[in-house]
């Protein structure tokens, strides 16, 4: 609804900035990683925004950057993490270093965040490992992400179905015939 918001920084702290545009103060809700890169006060500051509405409330949360602004809206689409809860995951690590450990299925880092524990950690990885490895990946080609999402489905981890990948040789295009050379790789192992 509110894409982004542009204005004077008026205020800023570790958990919400408030920024002057045209006479009115809008007060947004920040990560850690966004207050580290803020200008000074009085200064201009763009924020892209996520409009949370619940009940009688309308929160604004912003971000300096679109990345940030797309995971934080990943994890709140999954039943139990609301807005507050991803802003204190994105707290602990950057967003790269979020991607990577999910993807890698390190739940140890998602349990650093205060209202998480082990069973929420592992549904957030459940939910995102595959969504997050194709990101990762950089989409080399349709095949190969296909593949390492087939391979994550069967239980191994995006390293390992990394890994396997690299080793099939190139004249191999199918998906199938990927995921079974793959599979052949991984039972060596």
């Amino acid at each position: 609804m509110i894409g982004f918001i542009e204005g004077k920084l008026e205020t800023s702290n570790d958990r919400y900035v408030i920024v002057s545009v045209n006479g009115i103060g809008y007060k947004i809700y920040i990560s850690a990683n966004t207050f580290k890169k803020l200008p000074k006060i009085g200064e201009k500051v763009k924020l892209l925004t996520h409009l949370h509405v619940r009940e009688d409330v309308f929160d604004l949360y912003g971000f300096l950057s679109q990345e940030e602004l797309e995971f934080f809206e990943l994890l709140i689409s999954i039943s139990g993490i609301g807005p507050k809860g991803a802003t204190n995951i994105l707290k602990v690590a950057s967003v790269e270093t979020l991607k990577k450990a999910i993807a890698n299925e390190e739940s140890s880092i998602l349990t650093k965040v205060s209202g998480i524990g082990k069973k929420t950690a592992e549904k957030i990885i459940l939910e995102l490992k595959t969504k997050v490895a194709g990101e990762l990946l950089g989409e080399k080609s349709k095949a190969d992400s296909e593949a390492i999402d087939a391979l994550i489905g069967l239980g191994y981890k995006l390293s390992e179905a990394r890994e396997a990948l690299k080793s099939v040789p190139s004249h191999f295009q199918d998906v199938g015939e990927k995921i079974k050379e793959a599979l052949k790789i991984l039972g060596k192992k």
